[in-house]
């Protein structure tokens, strides 16, 4: 498993990987403004979950979600979890309990 020291190398990485599409979470949906696409929790997977902790507050934390959509469209999806976490659905929240295969 491939493992990021910052979210600027996760994002670089997965961007090397195909993963071009930049993804903003909205409460039942992920949003990809530059494209107009939009994908509701049956329309992708989460392939991988990269987390990351502030060095200065440990309550500043980021996680970046590698996305591949139905279609085969891959993206990024950068979020706050804990203190900063936005309200999602239950079918969003569950599709972002990403657990690795095997």
């Amino acid at each position: 498993m491939q493992t990021y020291d910052t979210v600027t190398e996760a994002l670089e990485g997965l961007k090397k990987q195909g993963f071009i599409l930049d993804y903003n979470l909205k409460p039942d949906r992920l949003h990809c403004e530059s494209k107009n696409i939009e994908l509701s929790p049956a329309d992708f997977d989460i392939v991988d979950v990269f987390r990351f902790e502030g060095m200065t507050d440990p309550g500043d934390e980021t996680v970046v979600y590698a996305v591949e959509a139905t279609n085969g469209d891959k993206g990024t999806l950068v979020d706050a979890y804990g203190t900063y976490s936005e309200a999602i659905s239950p079918e969003m929240a569950e599709k972002l309990r990403y657990t690795p295969e095997g």
